[in-house]
């Protein structure tokens, strides 16, 4: 079938009704829940966005197998070009989301492009498991279903494996197979927009160890599947408040929520990883994943940094704090914040490497290099936009406010410089608080600070596989230079 429209969103999830726990209660409307429903809503205009006239060219691409038009997304690069358009898309879904959706659709439909481009990398634990995640991805790509994912075991005890946790299944774990599927039992988190996407992958990030094969698999299921519970963190946002007061949190809130499988029944053809601790440590990286998933997540991220950059540009004209030689310093390291990743980008797909069977992808330093780039700036412009309000960011005035008893007051001591009107000026300053000041904004930040995992272990990991030889040559050479030391009397 073709690409969805939003509509054909909105109707799978009436259609498909999941077990959903909000605030401790169960939800019964995911759609027309207050939490949910105003982000629900722009993930629906995302499936519309890529049927628009002006984007359908970007956007889509002929399925390879049924001719129908399919998400970007999932086209399997082969030139320069299939680079170049799969970025215009990233960039016009993080556009229409201001970056602030880090799960939108189109990441986890690289992520399974990937995995069958891949495939010889699955069918290492058995021929079945190669075609199984062929079949799941092209499952997904002819439907346009939203994918989540949840990576992270419960943080009980990380001292511990997840074999060894004070219960054999706190982690989610293989507890019994059949002729026609497996059954798993545990938790996982961190399911980020999980209430309201199609199915659920499951997948290990590298570290099991030997002793914790029950807990090495790779599969996916759909998430109204029997005894799967969704339960979601306090909302930021449910619904009641006011879009001019909190016009980011208002729209934006990604539900982020802890998995648990109570003896949930995985079919085979729906298994990628079964048991097998080596093969579930190695395929994150052998897979390319992290190319073809940070190609869209460092173009997200620069939109989401473009936004900040842009608030804090707006900010400081509103109340003529860019006159100030310091402000101007912040403003221009965001700048050249922005031109590194954009440059980075560039670099990565213009410098691609090629595969085997003639596909291509990004190349891999440019990417990672940005990844934990990201993770210490987006926090540093926040920061800094922080900074710029001061504060003005503890007195914004409301919404009621402008209609209230006070309005007079407020529209005579909350103007801007140069004629700016007390309602513009607060529109400005009500963005900057929610980026800054907001449990919305802090999750942001925390977001992007934990995004491809441990900060710090992610910048040693770019020490660690870079290729020294250019460097250590310089200094090779520079010692013959030197010569051997001579005695003098």
């Amino acid at each position: 079938m073709p690409a969805r429209t939003g509509a054909e969103y909105l109707e799978g999830l009436r259609g498909q009704p999941r077990e959903v726990w909000l605030d401790g209660r169960r939800v019964d409307d995911i759609v027309d829940e207050p939490a949910f429903r105003a982000p629900i809503r722009r993930l629906a205009e995302l499936y519309d966005l890529q049927h628009a006239p002006a984007n359908a060219d970007t956007c889509l691409h002929a399925s390879p197998t049924s001719g129908d038009p399919v998400a970007t997304a999932f086209l399997v690069p082969r030139t320069y070009d299939d680079l170049v358009q799969r970025r215009h898309a990233f960039e016009a879904f993080a556009r229409h989301t201001y970056g602030l959706m880090g799960r939108s659709p189109d990441f986890l439909n690289t992520t399974v492009m990937a995995f069958a481009e891949a495939r010889d990398v699955f069918a290492r634990g058995g021929e079945r498991f190669g075609r199984n995640v062929v079949d799941y991805y092209e499952h997904v790509r002819e439907n346009d279903l939203f994918l989540t994912h949840a990576l992270i075991s419960p943080q009980i005890d990380r001292s511990r494996t997840s074999a060894d946790q004070s219960e054999r299944f706190l982690h989610l774990g293989v507890v019994d197979e059949t002729s026609d599927g497996i059954i798993v039992h545990g938790a996982r988190m961190l399911a980020t927009l999980a209430p309201m996407a199609d199915e659920l992958l499951i997948y290990n990030l590298p570290g099991l160890r030997q002793g914790d094969e029950d807990h090495a698999v790779a599969f996916a299921v759909p998430l109204h599947a029997p005894g799967l519970r969704i339960i979601c963190r306090q909302a930021y946002d449910d619904g009641t408040s006011s879009s001019f007061d909190h016009p980011l949190g208002h729209t934006f809130e990604e539900t982020d929520a802890l998995v648990v499988f109570d003896q949930v029944h995985v079919p085979w053809e729906r298994v990628f990883v079964y048991r097998d601790v080596a093969l579930a440590n190695a395929m994150y990286s052998e897979t390319n994943l992290r190319q073809h998933t940070a190609h869209q997540t460092n173009v997200r991220g620069l939109v989401k940094c473009q936004l900040v950059a842009g608030v804090a540009m707006a900010l400081a004209t509103a109340i003529k704090v860019d006159g100030f030689l310091h402000v101007q310093r912040s403003l221009g390291e965001m700048v050249g914040h922005l031109e590194m990743i954009k440059s980075g980008i560039a670099r990565a797909e213009h410098e691609y490497e090629t595969a085997a069977d003639g596909t291509i992808r990004c190349r891999f330093e440019p990417l990672q290099t940005l990844r934990a780039y990201l993770a210490r700036v987006y926090p540093e412009m926040v920061e800094s936009l922080q900074t710029m309000g001061a504060g003005g960011l503890m007195i914004v005035p409301s919404e009621a406010d402008f209609v209230g008893g006070v309005a007079d007051d407020v529209q005579r001591y909350f103007q801007g410089a140069e004629g700016l009107g007390a309602v513009d000026r607060a529109r400005i300053f009500r963005i900057a608080a929610d980026l800054t000041m907001s449990a919305f904004g802090s999750r942001l930040v925390q977001y992007e600070r934990y995004y491809a995992g441990d900060p710090v272990r992610l910048v040693a990991g770019n020490y660690l596989g870079y290729d020294k030889a250019d460097c250590l040559a310089l200094v090779e050479h520079v010692s013959a230079l030197a010569g051997d030391p001579v005695h003098t009397a």
